[in-house]
């Protein structure tokens, strides 16, 4: 393993330096007025620019420098449909955010409480509180401890290894700029993570494809199969038609397999559009626009960023790969396969801190370590200012709501601290499961489809009630939680496996994306039922939050938000990501 240089430490430092300077000027102007827009919303004056960064590089972390990464050395280019769901941004620029803006609200929940009713924001806050503790918050530690581990393997402190130090590390100094500037400091500091990020990590992929010989030798070496974006789309004994797999495998298409088609065809939009479209993580950065046309504009920048990660992360993820079958290099060789020849999945996860160690001459490591960090820290500052706003203004505020804006920015300090130890606490169900980024799509596909449900829905169809809403998000968070309490004793206990064929061995065995489904299609159901079996909301109390009560205004007001460069460079993102299905076939 090549050791970092001091001029890369000198680069590392310079990136900190960089982002501290940063998070000290956020809390100066933040000092000034010490305000709860300002802390959680940076004031509502971000750029369109800021903002799709800081979308991008909150996005952009350890789930896809650790588990993308390692997708791509295992399965190719499979994971790269849900970073072509850039789409879903455009959603959100288009149908969506006229609806945040009008509101003015601070938190989705908030948005839910004025569509629907209060008791609906607050079982949406735990959801997503939830939400963040199992995915964002525990992911992001992890993912950190694994980059330390690749890159400073021998490093020890107090009986802790580089794993833990590199976890603890990255968590106490993320949390210190979140703390110190708020919204501000994390919007500012994603744009400028962005810039370093994107450069790195091009950095890995042109030095890594100059290392194996070129992208002619990386489609030698990975094969056609990792280069097959279609393969998840298309059942195995299947030419050129839709129809599931037939006999002889007769539950092939419902019980566990790699990707299969009806999952990434049906379920992983639905994660994709609650995620970019109403998780308080994303939208949160949106929120901090001055008007409809920033917010917008931001969402429509962040789209065209969002098609990056498949040439910087995954594709380095293959080159690892490539590199290690090829046997051009002796340590990712072995560590990517044992004696027999065989991959070793769990360390595939180590693909692109290991690249970085193994390709990059020096100075440029420590460009791209600093990404590596940056990412990282990025990802977490948002998932720690998004929790402190759900928390402090849909839970604190409401039980004390006399209480000052200084106090309650403190609060939300107070609960970005908590947050961590949380987070801290769930790592060991990480570490048991068959990847970081499988775990983190399995978890977002059980808490996504009654979120998605009740927003969507509830601005398409002003029929839908408060009570429809409330019984739509119980009955799908109880069906996620049930299906997340069935996995967890297969992850952490040794050897537990439940009774071939019992209720609970085919719930656990059933893939992740049909259980997202099925809770997708009850949630529907019972929120259409219930809300048309009780009264009809009240229309004059959600004027302009779904398109059945919107005003001539309202329509006038947003028309006049956008003009032909919109609409322009939403067609060149779709255009894109036509063009990557397209070359990608195998």
């Amino acid at each position: 393993m090549t050791a970092l240089h001091a001029i890369d430490w000198l680069v590392i430092l310079g990136y900190f330096v960089l982002v501290f300077g940063i998070a000290w000027w956020a809390y100066l102007k933040e000092k000034q007025s010490q305000t709860t827009t300002e802390y959680f919303l940076a004031g509502r004056n971000l750029g369109w620019w800021v903002i799709g960064a800081a979308v991008f590089s909150s996005n952009i972390g350890s789930e896809h420098l650790v588990g993308l990464a390692g997708s791509g050395a295992t399965d190719g280019v499979a994971m790269a449909h849900y970073e072509l769901h850039a789409w879903c941004l455009l959603v959100l620029a288009w149908v969506l955010v006229p609806f945040y803006m009008r509101s003015q609200v601070f938190t989705m929940p908030e948005f839910l409480e004025k569509r629907f009713s209060p008791i609906n924001r607050t079982v949406l806050s735990v959801i997503s509180l939830v939400a963040y503790v199992l995915t964002k918050l525990a992911v992001g530690i992890f993912a950190g401890g694994v980059v330390f581990a690749v890159m400073i393997p021998d490093i020890t402190f107090m009986g802790l290894d580089s794993f833990w130090i590199g976890s603890i590390m990255v968590i106490v100094l993320t949390g210190i700029y979140t703390i110190m500037g708020g919204m501000r400091a994390v919007a500012y500091t994603s744009a400028i993570q962005t810039i370093i990020l994107v450069v790195g990590s091009a950095c890995v992929t042109y030095f890594g494809l100059k290392a194996l010989g070129g992208w002619e030798a990386l489609r030698e070496w990975a094969g056609s199969e990792m280069f097959n974006l279609w393969k998840p789309l298309t059942p195995e004994g299947v030419t050129a038609t839709w129809a599931p797999v037939k006999e002889p495998a007769r539950m092939a298409w419902y019980f566990n397999d790699n990707y299969p088609w009806i999952g990434m065809l049906f379920c992983a939009p639905i994660i994709g559009l609650w995620y970019w479209c109403t998780d308080q993580y994303i939208v949160q950065r949106v929120l901090g626009a001055q008007n409809e046309q920033v917010a917008r504009r931001g969402s429509i920048c962040s789209a065209a960023l969002k098609l990056l990660p498949v040439f910087i992360f995954i594709i380095p993820g293959m080159i690892a790969f490539a590199l290690a079958k090829s046997g051009q290099n002796a340590a990712l060789q072995q560590a990517f396969f044992d004696e027999s020849g065989n991959l070793i999945r769990d360390n595939a996860q180590q693909a692109f801190p290991m690249l970085v160690a193994e390709v990059l001459p020096i100075g440029i490591r420590g460009v791209v370590v600093a990404g590596l960090l940056a990412a990282l820290m990025s990802s977490l500052a948002g998932a720690f200012n998004a929790s402190a706003a759900l928390f402090t203004i849909d839970f604190y505020s409401k039980l004390r709501p006399l209480a000052s804006q200084k106090h309650v920015v403190w609060v939300g300090r107070v609960a970005t601290a908590v947050m961590v130890i949380i987070g801290l606490a769930w790592i060991p169900v990480i570490r048991g499961g068959k990847g970081l980024y499988d775990y983190l799509q399995g978890i977002q596909a059980y808490l996504a489809p009654p979120i998605f449900v009740v927003f969507f829905l509830g601005v398409f169809n002003k029929r839908l009630n408060a009570k429809g809403c409330l019984w739509a998000l119980i009955v799908g968070f109880i069906l996620g939680l049930f299906r997340l309490a069935v996995d967890t004793p297969v992850k952490l206990i040794k050897d537990f496996a439940y009774a071939e064929g019992s209720f609970f061995w085919i719930i656990n065995n059933m893939y992740f994306q049909y259980y997202s489904l099925l809770i997708f299609l009850v949630c529907i159901a019972v929120m259409v039922i219930v809300s048309y079996m009780t009264n009809e909301p009240a229309y004059d109390k959600i004027n302009g939050l779904t398109y059945g009560t919107l005003t001539d205004e309202d329509r006038k007001a947003s028309r006049a938000s956008w003009n032909g460069w919109d609409v322009f460079w939403s067609a060149a993102v779709l255009a894109a990501i036509l063009a990557a299905y397209l070359y990608f076939r195998g």
